[in-house]
């Protein structure tokens, strides 16, 4: 039996073969997973129901389970208000740096071929992607945060 509050074999099995440096997506319930992700990439879909799980709650448990280096963000055109989504990411990343990109910038990153994992969310706020880059253990600790 885990510890871990994270259950999910499928998330758990990438990310254990994930190293430092790997990436991991979590999509919104309107990312284009299917074409917008590497093809060696897992892709786990936990949209259910629209609104059901958001990027938000799969980042706490996962900020529990692996370190994070850094973060990049989808941010709408120039102009448009950034959305309140982004303001979260950063709050529970910090210190990490959040890295803001287009929209088609965002889908060539997600691209990658260090991406591990793509975790698909019931998130119905628009523009709340998130591509994280796990980061190193710390010597002596059993989690990350």
């Amino acid at each position: 039996m885990l510890l871990t509050e994270l259950l999910h074999p499928g998330i758990l099995e990438a990310l254990a073969g994930a190293g430092h440096g790997a990436r991991v997506l979590l999509a919104d319930g309107h990312y284009p997973a299917g074409t917008a992700t590497c093809e060696r990439a897992r892709i786990v879909h936990l949209n259910l129901r629209p609104g059901l799980l958001d990027v938000t709650t799969v980042l706490d448990v996962l900020l529990r389970a692996v370190p994070v280096e850094s973060a990049q963000v989808m941010v709408p055109p120039a102009g448009e208000p950034e959305p309140p989504a982004i303001a979260e990411y950063r709050a529970r990343l910090a210190p990490a740096p959040v890295e803001t990109l287009d929209r088609f910038a965002f889908y060539y990153a997600a691209r990658s071929p260090d991406l591990a994992l793509a975790i698909v969310t019931a998130d119905i706020r628009t523009y709340a992607n998130l591509l994280l880059t796990i980061g190193v253990r710390a010597e002596g600790t059993l989690t990350p945060r």
